[in-house]
């Protein structure tokens, strides 16, 4: 826990929810990432616009908080191959599991939606898991 800020974890659990209750609020839509991707690629053009945009706001986000605030900290010996496996299964567990952590965990949960409570659980459990794993087993 060396890593652990919490007024930046608070900053960011803020962030995170007004840009979901915005989305709700502006969109009518949920703030699944992963749907939103699926979406950016599956859906007619017209319904594109919205998507990119909220996306390339996470990502402007993310790489204007790195530049100005706090650089994240760089794990060493972490291999592009173990970066794109997690990915993969990341992405192949949000299609499996009907949706991602942030449509679940921020906007299901905030709805009291027993399906994402129950996801969130399985998602918990996994991740402590595979990290019990990866610190004690491999």
């Amino acid at each position: 826990m060396a890593n652990f800020t919490p007024v930046a974890s608070l900053a960011g659990g803020i962030l995170i929810g007004l840009a979901s209750v915005w989305l709700l609020a502006a969109n009518g839509r949920i703030a699944g990432i992963s749907g939103i991707l699926h979406g950016l690629v599956a859906q007619p053009p017209g319904d594109r616009f919205w998507r990119f945009a909220f996306l390339l706001g996470l990502v402007i986000a993310g790489f204007a908080w790195h530049a100005f605030v706090a650089p994240a900290p760089v794990r060493e010996g972490f291999g592009l191959g173990w970066a794109a496996a997690a990915g993969l299964l990341v992405g192949l567990g949000t299609r499996l599991g009907g949706g991602c952590t942030s449509g679940h965990g921020v906007c299901g949960l905030g709805r009291f939606s027993l399906r994402s409570l129950v996801a969130v659980a399985v998602f918990m459990a996994t991740g402590m898991a595979a990290t019990y794993v990866m610190r004690h087993v491999l």
